[in-house]
């Protein structure tokens, strides 16, 4: 009897146990995925750096999206942010190189779909201006790992 009771109390985690390890196996991706992946983000973040639109462009996938999370007075807020207005920036000549460095923290692939975690610190040319993190969401295309959906958030303190 006792064994009886064991197996029905059992039964369900050991469900949720190979369900979890199921999912894990998935998110699993080769190096080169990975590689891929952040070779993407990386062209995203130099084109900036340059003020190339054009090669930030190539980044993005069709239909991309932005998001920034910002707190003013206590009360967070998601704002969308236009991809031609902030391609339009990049490659408007402006005095001082926006250069965002970024670190990746986390990469998960399944498939086609990936999300990337990074924290980063922007700067104006060589001074601070804020920091936050990033989360992308990039899908595989028939011409590579394209950038879906940017969403961070921004500050001026306790950055890391």
């Amino acid at each position: 009897m006792p064994s009886l009771l064991v197996k029905k109390l059992l039964t369900p985690f050991i469900g949720i146990a190979l369900c979890g390890a199921s999912l894990q196996s998935r998110a699993q991706a080769t190096a080169a995925e990975t590689a891929d992946v952040k070779k993407t983000i990386t062209a995203f973040f130099e084109g900036m750096r340059q003020g190339d639109s054009t090669a930030v462009r190539r980044t993005l996938a069709p239909g991309a999206v932005f998001h920034t999370i910002g707190t003013k007075a206590g009360v967070t807020k998601l704002a969308p942010e236009s991809p031609l207005a902030f391609l339009k920036a990049v490659g408007t000549p402006h005095p001082k190189v926006w250069d965002e460095r970024i670190t990746f923290a986390n990469i998960l692939i399944d498939a086609n779909l990936a999300s990337v975690w990074t924290p980063y610190e922007f700067y104006l040319g060589g001074t601070f201006s804020h920091c936050g993190y990033n989360s992308f969401q990039l899908v595989k295309l028939a011409d590579g790992w394209k950038i879906a959906h940017v969403i961070d958030t921004r500050r001026k303190e306790k950055c890391r």
